[in-house]
């Protein structure tokens, strides 16, 4: 049976147009070293082919959900190939027509980087389970950079947004940084929603103008 998951306080989407855009954030789709769950930060690790099949379950998730895929205004991916394809399947978009943006890049887990999550230590393992209230260890990018660097796009995307008259601009990019651009669109106090953790392909949308943002619709890839 497929199913597709959703919270029950979804606001539909359309019914805004030349109002209020709307800003698709999207994680990428699986690859091995998801898998096999190992630490993936700056890897340019590309999806698998289960990777693949949830970013085209999501993209009929999206239709499902909405009686179509909108055409997005623009469409915006980490410089990391498994975000540029998960763009590029979500989209349909061939490749030289993504935005490729660095400051959506994954976090930099310096000398964690491919260590399986059990080998973390007790450190990193505390860290990266509640990094909104704790250090981060040596090496690894603190979680001001990821939110200087999350609210810089998004400043930016909102006033591109707002001069070219976009309608929907799909944003793929990673488990990590997801957080806090998913903080400055929710106007988290401490600029990030740590918890819960996108999964992979999961999608979510909100609305803004200027600085009037809100939550409207959760959609996961459909599953058999």
């Amino acid at each position: 049976m497929r199913r597709r998951e959703e919270r029950e306080y979804n606001i539909p989407i359309y019914g805004y147009q030349g109002e209020k855009m709307k800003i698709w954030i999207s994680r990428h789709g699986q690859t091995n070293l998801n898998r096999d769950h190992l630490m993936q930060g700056r890897t340019d690790e590309p999806l698998n082919e289960t990777g693949r099949r949830q970013a085209r379950a999501a993209r009929r998730a999206v239709e499902e959900s909405l009686g179509e895929v909108p055409v997005f205004d623009a469409v915006y991916a980490s410089p990391l190939d498994r975000a540029i394809e998960t763009a590029c399947i979500l989209s349909g978009r061939p490749r030289e027509e993504i935005t490729i943006d660095p400051r959506i890049t994954e976090t930099d887990f310096g000398r964690y980087e491919r260590r399986p999550y059990w080998a973390l230590g007790p450190w990193m393992g505390l860290y990266w389970s509640c990094a909104d209230y704790l250090p981060c260890p040596p090496t690894v990018e603190p979680l001001q950079s990821m939110r200087r660097r999350s609210a810089s796009f998004l400043r930016d995307l909102e006033q591109a947004g707002e001069a070219c008259g976009y309608d929907n601009v799909l944003v793929t990019c990673h488990g990590g940084i997801t957080r806090t651009l998913i903080g400055y669109m929710e106007n988290a106090p401490r600029g990030v929603v740590w918890r819960p953790r996108m999964k992979n392909c999961e999608i979510r949308v909100f609305e803004s103008r200027g600085a009037n943002r809100r939550f409207l619709r959760r959609i996961l890839p459909a599953t058999d």
